[in-house]
């Protein structure tokens, strides 16, 4: 049976899963049904018909997930001292995993009130680490597609490769491997092999002595963020939609990348928050964890998490919204010159380098410590530039969702889809009755820097 080692870094995510703390990403995907009338599929008008069959995708997506190898994978314990293992479930069968819902008349957001509860809730370790869920019920016939996969089982660029597997724009996600399994052969010459090896760890050993003296240096002193919360499993999202333009109408007019300006628009939208909190006296900077892809480094196969990270400086004490905008992009600039595998940011190299038995024993103890080190966690899921659809029905929104760290109340995921740039918000702790307030100043953030960039 096909079998293999979970990685360092795979292990530590499985290890701070707690009821409290469920580290399976998310993301909520807005379909719009086909239409006769020409016209954009995502302005539906009101009155169109509901989707014809929720089970009718369902059912699609369960054959599309067949296919899939890594779906199909469980974890297989490998005791105390040993890595756990992935294995193929030899009763997998993608329908269970695959289930519709129905919203009705709550609130003002019911698909948001749902998701939020549907999200909060831990995946069966028992069984291969994702769910999905197809909700109607939304106005103007459109349907929702809720997605959750595990941090064990990839990061976030290979979840958008799995969540691609279930689209009809099948093929990307369709090639993406299962993991490489143990006893291939090797054809290259041994003492070559060891020595490379050998270079390869003495070189590795440095690196992770400067990362764990760079944490150290990290980490802040008491008191802490105002962000920190008590632990607790409820869950409240916020979706916001940003014009695309604006976000490259700011970047063109005053440098930097899209994603300082996301952070630029998150550190003003996390200022006004703050401030309606009545934490204005404590206003000088929060501290952002942003994960870094590392898959180029290693491989364009790679699986499982290939990732680092930046520690960025969210300037939320700065009034100004251009300033707020250089302050990031001289943070970020410096992040890039370190690069993602030195500094104190680089944290899941470390955990990637340290043996599994000292993860089951210490991290999940060490991970209630992050509110030291930051304070949110903002990252950005890359998505395709062409258009994607379920069963013929167009993509409209799609809002990934980041898990949360012990004590952290907020944090934020990015994805760029189309002509819009897509937020979600996932709040926890006492956070969660003010993510209303919070999706509006997001909003409010973009306003005021566009305004500034005409």
């Amino acid at each position: 049976m096909p079998s293999d080692r979970l990685s360092a870094l795979d292990t530590a995510f499985l290890c701070v899963d707690q009821p409290a703390t469920p580290m399976h990403m998310g993301a909520v995907g807005v379909f719009s049904p086909p239409h006769r009338a020409r016209g954009s599929a995502c302005s539906a008008r009101s009155g169109s018909r509901e989707y014809r069959d929720a089970r009718a995708v369902a059912a699609l997506i369960a054959e599309r997930a067949e296919r899939v190898p890594r779906l199909r994978l469980r974890l297989r314990s490998g005791g105390p001292l040993l890595p756990d293992r992935w294995e193929t479930d030899p009763r997998f069968d993608a329908a269970a995993h695959v289930s519709t819902h129905q919203v009705t008349s709550e609130g003002a957001d019911p698909l948001t009130a749902h998701a939020s509860r549907w999200l909060a809730t831990a995946l069966d370790p028992r069984a291969p680490l994702w769910n999905v869920q197809v909700v109607t019920g939304l106005p103007e016939g459109r349907f929702a597609l809720l997605v959750k996969i595990h941090h064990a089982l990839c990061d976030g660029a290979g979840a958008a490769e799995l969540v691609l597997g279930l689209l009809d724009q099948a093929q990307t996600a369709q090639a993406m491997p299962g993991p490489s399994l143990s006893g291939g052969a090797d054809h290259a010459p041994l003492l070559g092999s060891l020595w490379r090896g050998a270079q390869r760890m003495v070189g590795e050993t440095v690196e992770s002595v400067g990362i764990a003296a760079d944490l150290l240096r990290a980490v802040r002193p008491f008191p802490l963020s105002p962000t920190i919360t008590g632990l607790s499993a409820r869950r409240q999202l916020g979706f916001v939609r940003l014009d695309a333009d604006d976000v490259r109408r700011v970047r063109r007019a005053q440098g930097g990348t899209t994603n300082d300006v996301v952070l630029a628009v998150l550190s003003g939208a996390l200022r006004e928050w703050l401030r309606g909190r009545g934490e204005e006296q404590r206003l000088r900077t929060l501290r952002a964890l942003v994960p870094v892809s590392t898959r180029r480094r290693r491989g364009k196969d790679a699986c499982g998490n290939a990732l680092s990270s930046y520690l960025c400086e969210l300037p939320v004490g700065l009034d100004d919204p251009l300033e707020r905008l250089r302050a990031v992009s001289g943070a970020m600039n410096r992040n890039k010159r370190t690069g993602p595998w030195r500094g104190a940011g680089a944290l899941p190299i470390l955990a990637e380098r340290l043996p599994s038995v000292v993860h089951r024993l210490a991290t999940r103890t060490v991970a209630h410590a992050a509110p030291a080190l930051f304070d949110t966690v903002i990252t950005t899921v890359p998505l395709p530039r062409l258009p994607l659809s379920l069963d013929g029905a167009a993509l409209c929104e799609t809002y990934p969702v980041v898990p949360l760290a012990p004590h952290q109340s907020v944090g934020f995921a990015v994805a760029t889809y189309r002509d819009g740039v897509h937020v979600g918000l996932n709040t926890g702790g006492d956070a969660v009755h003010q993510v209303g307030a919070l999706a509006d100043a997001v909003t409010k953030s973009m306003a005021a820097l566009a305004q500034l960039c005409p």
